[in-house]
């Protein structure tokens, strides 16, 4: 297929596109750039692309292709919570706008990022798609008015597919600290601890991004019928933890690191425990390759590849937010976090 693959320099954007190419697809980037200065490490895949924020696509950028995978986004409660009317108008107006136009320009197949903190303050009962959506941030708000108004617009010619994927975690070229394994070996390899900022007690299921990359291929691979309008948890059920046990786990991996506490830690509030077996049932040709203590490894061979300091992981080289920070008190960007100079012009 020819494929537009939305957020293509991003945390999964990076990850997806090489596995599309594996599979024989033709594939397209669209990105606005927010975040191509994030760069850690890892080759990218050179594809033909537009830098366009998702918010101002047009009919011809959508023209041509049979698929989209949409990644495009902000991608976390910090960013979310910058500014709640961007990240509406990015996340949920920016994608609704994409697919409404994707339909009329005969896009058949629409594969939708979502996430499975929809969930929200879920407690400790286990989770599936059919279980009440209870976000509790302008993030993952937007995710599930996105979702409900995707299925809106299914029908005998569009197609649009929903993964709810659990929190990521892995190495990628444009990797993430935002996430909580990521963010948790990093402490423990810069500075010997292993650094929880609630008291650890909330479920997070949690999925490599490599197969989150492989569940996207997946599902246009599948016949049409099986994934129509459907809604998928993308991860593996046993792969739910508690915060404090992912954080004990990095502290087996890490040598002579330990867990601690930040003063005054309180429960975080987000708290979900997710059933992913819906996805094994659905996607036969999908067979997630990671585990969490395996991935633990992975990302701690990679930062001391890398020379990682506590300075780039907590700062704007890699954390998100600091980065539009930066941006937008350099004047590069406006408030509505488009360019003010398209970089290069």
């Amino acid at each position: 297929m020819r494929i537009l693959v939305t957020g293509h320099q991003g945390y999964l954007g990076s990850l997806v596109v090489p596995v599309l190419l594996a599979a024989g697809h033709e594939v397209v980037g669209l990105d606005t750039g927010l975040f191509e200065r994030c760069r850690f490490d890892g080759q990218v895949s050179t594809v033909p692309s537009v830098r366009v924020d998702v918010r101002d696509v047009q009919p011809t950028h959508v023209r041509g292709f049979e698929a989209i995978v949409h990644l495009a986004g902000l991608s976390n409660d910090p960013l979310g919570d910058l500014d709640p009317a961007v990240t509406r108008a990015i996340n949920y107006e920016g994608t609704v706008r994409l697919a409404e136009m994707a339909k009329q320009e005969g896009v058949t197949r629409f594969v939708f990022s979502s996430t499975c903190s929809v969930y929200g303050a879920a407690g400790d009962g286990w989770l599936d798609e059919n279980s009440p959506c209870l976000p509790v941030t302008p993030y993952a708000e937007s995710k599930m008015r996105a979702e409900v108004a995707l299925q809106g617009l299914a029908d005998s010619g569009f197609s649009p597919v929903i993964l709810r994927s659990a929190t990521a975690y892995g190495a990628s070229p444009f990797l993430r600290f935002d996430l909580v394994l990521n963010n948790l070996v990093a402490w423990a390899v810069t500075r010997g601890q292993v650094l929880l900022k609630s008291d650890g007690t909330a479920w997070r299921p949690i999925v490599h991004a490599r197969d989150i990359a492989a569940a996207f291929a997946a599902v246009l691979a599948a016949p049409v019928a099986s994934v129509h309008g459907q809604v998928l948890n993308v991860g593996q059920t046993q792969e739910n933890y508690r915060v404090v046990e992912l954080a004990q786990m990095v502290a087996d991996t890490v040598a002579q690191s330990q867990v601690v506490f930040s003063p005054g830690v309180t429960k975080d509030a987000r708290c979900y425990r997710v059933d992913c077996s819906k996805i094994a049932r659905t996607l036969t040709g999908w067979k997630p390759q990671w585990s969490a203590r395996r991935g633990a490894e992975e990302l701690y061979q990679a930062y001391i590849r890398a020379g990682l300091q506590a300075e780039d992981f907590e700062g704007p080289r890699f954390k998100r937010i600091d980065s539009l920070r930066g941006l937008l008190q350099s004047g590069e960007l406006e408030p509505d976090l488009r360019w003010r100079l398209q970089p290069g012009r």
